[in-house]
């Protein structure tokens, strides 16, 4: 066996004044590295002391630049039985460790049409191949791709730990740039997306400096409904890269409802609509800029909706 790796029957890393113990794993010279084949394997190992979780691994590599990994490593990538998109009960269950390649080829209703138009626009197909939702959503970026379409299909998280199992709105969950309420025994193992818009139309814009393989400037999920006598009945719009977290815009929706969409409605969206926005200036564009994107995009996102649900109709 390399010197670099022994098997051990208990493992027990001093780092300062935190000891991590870890039964039956792998210790190499720089950490312990675990790959449990179970979700429970899994969350006992979390339970044994602070450890980074590794799942497609996009995000997780070029965060380490060029710093050799030093803590200990939980791979859940195993986990077959975190994979795959279903229906329990009410909810659509997306497991944690679904990729985006298999997002894109899930026979979905039209309202996921906005998180599969996201899922083309993680990266590269490599990428899209490599990556996880769960991944997206816990590294947090304010500009994760994955983030708007889930926020406005009413999306909710699970989170287990070896102890229990909860559930919160993935509106709630994402609390800041890089910062979630994920605690670090917990595993995201499914987004649960309520059961009721499956026949509203929907679609995801992003503005970038180039079309592919691009951190974006702005960009909108919406979701429509539309009702016999030509009306919206539902309305859902999320923005994204325009503040620290993909933002609803309640007002907006609110405001569109009963609109005639044969008169002109994407003129219903006003500036004080997007007033919950805290764009920056960065290298990318101005927040100015930015503020004036995010209002275009959700005027072509809402045209692009009420498009398709004429052309269905």
């Amino acid at each position: 066996m390399a010197d670099s790796a022994v098997q051990m029957a208990a493992i027990s890393i001093q780092k300062g004044h935190r000891t991590c113990a870890i039964r039956g794993h792998t210790l190499s010279t720089t950490g312990v590295y675990i790959r449990p084949r179970t979700l429970r394997e899994a969350l006992a190992a979390l339970s044994a002391g602070e450890a980074r979780i590794l799942s497609g691994g996009t995000d997780f590599y070029p965060s380490l630049g060029e710093r050799v990994v030093e803590d200990a490593v939980v791979d859940v990538s195993g986990l077959a039985e975190l994979r795959g998109v279903g229906v329990d009960g009410e909810f659509f269950r997306i497991g944690g460790l679904t990729r985006w390649s298999e997002i894109i080829r899930a026979p979905l209703p039209r309202c996921f049409d906005t998180l599969k138009s996201a899922a083309r626009e993680v990266g590269s197909v490599q990428i899209q191949n490599r990556g996880t939702v769960a991944g997206n959503l816990c590294n947090a970026s304010p500009a994760a791709d994955g983030v708007p379409p889930l926020v406005a299909l009413d999306a909710e998280v699970e989170l287990a730990s070896a102890s229990s199992m909860r559930r919160m709105k993935l509106e709630n969950f994402i609390v800041g740039n890089r910062k979630t309420e994920r605690r670090a025994d917990e595993i995201l193992t499914a987004v649960l997306v309520p059961r009721g818009l499956d026949d509203a139309m929907s679609a995801f814009l992003k503005l970038g400096a180039r079309r592919y393989l691009v951190i974006s400037i702005a960009m909108v999920a919406a979701i429509v409904a539309v009702d016999g006598d030509g009306r919206i009945s539902v309305a859902r719009i999320a923005v994204g890269s325009c503040a620290a977290v993909a933002r609803r815009l309640r007002t907006l929706e609110g405001a569109l409802i009963g609109a005639d969409v044969r008169e002109g409605f994407d003129q219903l969206v006003k500036s004080e609509h997007l007033s919950l926005l805290s764009p920056i200036n960065d290298v990318r564009a101005t927040a100015e800029y930015r503020m004036d994107a995010a209002r275009t995009l959700v005027q072509r996102a809402l045209k692009a909706c009420v498009s398709s649900s004429q052309m269905a109709a």
